[in-house]
C-alpha cells in the first residue's frame, strides 16, 4: 500500500465556479479508485478542471473514469475539461478519442499563482 501513496495523489482546489482536481502519478487500476472518488467528491460547479499534467501513465481505467466523470458533471449542467496532458496521457486521449469529445486546456503560465488550475 506505501508504494502506491508514493506513485498517487490527488488534491482537489475550489475557486468561485471552477474546481480543479489536480493528479500526480499513475491511474491506473490500483489508483483509480482514489482518482474516481476524488472526482465524485469534487462540489457541484460550473466547470470541473482535471489537472494530468503531471500524470504518468492513464490506464484504460482511467479512461472509464473520464468518461464516466464526463457524464457525471454534464448530467449537472457543468463542463469536464482536462488540463495541460504530457504526451504520454495525450497519446491515450487521442488513441480512445477523448479528445474529441472532451476539452483540453494548457495550464496557466505561472502555476503558482493561478487559482486553479
Amino acid at each position: 500500500m506505501r508504494e502506491r501513496e508514493e506513485r498517487f495523489h490527488v488534491e482537489t482546489t475550489v475557486s468561485g465556479d471552477v474546481v480543479c482536481v489536480r493528479v500526480v502519478g499513475v491511474i491506473d487500476i490500483a489508483t483509480v479508485g482514489a482518482f474516481r472518488a476524488a472526482l465524485w467528491a469534487a462540489p457541484a460547479r460550473s466547470e470541473l478542471r482535471v489537472d494530468l499534467s503531471e500524470v504518468r501513465l492513464l490506464s484504460a481505467a482511467g479512461v472509464r473514469a473520464l468518461i464516466a466523470a464526463r457524464l457525471w458533471v454534464r448530467a449537472q449542467g457543468g463542463q469536464l475539461v482536462l488540463v495541460d496532458p504530457p504526451p504520454v496521457v495525450d497519446r491515450v486521449l487521442r488513441a480512445t478519442g477523448l479528445r474529441r469529445v472532451i476539452p483540453i486546456a494548457e495550464a496557466a503560465p505561472d502555476r503558482m499563482l493561478a487559482a486553479v488550475c
